[in-house]
């Protein structure tokens, strides 16, 4: 098959939905953009290492709240979706969509591990005419220089044989206002023919494309929404410790603030940063930036500031503590209220929670949890410590057992209402007694 022959048998399949879509990592990620791809006329091959998963997917059974079990069943009823880890069947596919892992090594610096291994994967069953998309966050320049080389082992040339682009991931988990399909899609190729499949694919599974002219400039609209997003919360968290010290209310600060209706967007503190983006992602560039030998210090502060305010919450819950009611932490039993990072999922990605109990029980403390969307806390790489333990039942009489409750995540499921009348201590990082009209003496906010 000639370049020109590969380049539009693809792009008719394309068009008349006879292309096979597959999707490498069936997470938060991949599972919605296959459902997407499949009610969009696709027929579609998840990929996943776990034959487990795909075995549950295929008797219609979801494990992301964005795909409702009676989506996912009416797919494969269709025979639109099939999810697989066998991935020979790679081969079958004439679009391949890469959504695999992208994290930190414990020094802080990009492992691009999973994308390596997938790629390796894929040129092995690659073919003449298939189109190799990433979504994995990552920094400027991975798909042309660490991608599109591994594909080309194969001995098929991008751009002429195969053709390679990068489209960035934009879910937004527990978001019930936006879905795969409404958010705005950015993409690109490497090259003028991948770019016009790229966008032909993407054009139609989601209502909006929004293409730039490079995979390079693709990766840097990622890195820069979610560095956004890291500086403007470190600014406020780091305005919360100011106007603690004064004895002024941040989040009464920020309530006011945001009337403004120009010139000001309201961002809100916490306990730490969560999610796979956010506490992630801003290293990439810093990693990235060095070979330029330019500094990332306003992103490395942001960063410094997030991961320090775990220890934060800690210190006031401590000193609260000890001044009320003359207890040591080392001392003392805590109920962490909330482990996955963000309110009404069950996502734990990165959470700070984690990072909170880890802290507290290397004082002394005896540490459970709480969370009515996480019964029972995953394995994860950095806290394999807390893996298999259960969420605790909120009553009034467990709650009156804890010395103190350290709210993490607000959940609209939790009863703040029995907290606030059973609880001894609460230690709010999220606003949600006062939002709730639950402040009083009980509750600190930290």
């Amino acid at each position: 098959m000639n370049a020109t022959s590969s380049f539009e048998g693809l792009r008719a399949a394309l068009a008349n939905r006879s292309a096979v879509i597959g999707v490498i990592g069936l997470g938060y990620v991949g599972l919605p953009l296959a459902a997407s791809a499949g009610r969009a006329g696709f027929t579609t091959i998840g990929f996943d290492i776990d034959p487990a998963k795909a075995e549950q997917l295929n008797r219609g059974q979801s494990y992301i709240d964005a795909v409702p079990d009676e989506d996912l069943a009416g797919l494969v009823a269709a025979g639109r979706f099939t999810a697989t880890a066998a991935f020979d069947r790679l081969a079958e596919c004439d679009v391949i969509v890469i959504c695999v892992p992208t994290p930190l090594t414990r020094h802080r610096e990009p492992d691009l591990s999973y994308i390596e291994v997938t790629g390796r994967q894929v040129a092995q069953r690659l073919r003449p005419g298939q189109l190799v998309v990433l979504e994995s966050t990552t920094y400027p320049g991975t798909t042309r220089e660490v991608l599109k080389p591994i594909l080309e082992t194969s001995g098929l040339t991008a751009g002429r044989d195969v053709f390679v682009g990068f489209s960035p991931e934009r879910e937004d988990p527990g978001n019930a206002k936006f879905r795969t399909t409404t958010i705005p899609k950015v993409v690109a190729g490497d090259g003028p023919e991948a770019s016009e499949l790229v966008a032909s694919f993407y054009g139609a599974v989601v209502d909006v494309v929004v293409p730039v002219s490079t995979p390079d400039v693709a990766e840097a609209v990622k890195i820069t929404e979610n560095v956004f997003r890291a500086v403007n919360i470190a600014l406020v968290n780091e305005l919360k410790l100011i106007y603690g010290a004064m004895g002024i209310d941040i989040w009464e600060v920020i309530e006011a603030a945001k009337t403004k209706p120009f010139g000001f967007m309201p961002f809100y503190p916490g306990p730490g940063l969560g999610g796979h983006c956010i506490p992630i992602d801003p290293f990439y560039l810093t990693w990235k930036s060095r070979e330029f030998d330019i500094g990332t210090r306003f992103i490395e502060l942001a960063g410094e500031i997030n991961t320090a305010m775990p220890n934060h919450v800690v210190e006031v819950l401590a000193r609260t503590l000890d001044g009320r009611f003359q207890t040591a932490l080392s001392a003392s039993k805590i109920l962490v209220l909330g482990l996955a990072y963000k309110p009404n999922v069950s996502d734990v990605r990165e959470s700070p929670s984690f990072r909170l109990m880890e802290l507290l029980e290397a004082r002394g403390a005896k540490v459970e949890f709480h969370d009515p969307h996480v019964p029972e806390a995953p394995m994860t790489r950095e806290h394999a410590e807390f893996g298999g333990r259960r969420s605790t039942a909120l009553t009034a009489e467990t709650l009156a057992g804890f010395d103190a409750v350290l709210i993490s995540t607000d959940h609209d499921a939790v009863d703040f209402g029995l907290i606030a009348e059973h609880a001894q201590l609460v230690v709010d990082t999220r606003n949600a007694m006062a939002r709730r009209g639950l402040a009083g003496p009980k509750v600190v906010k930290a």
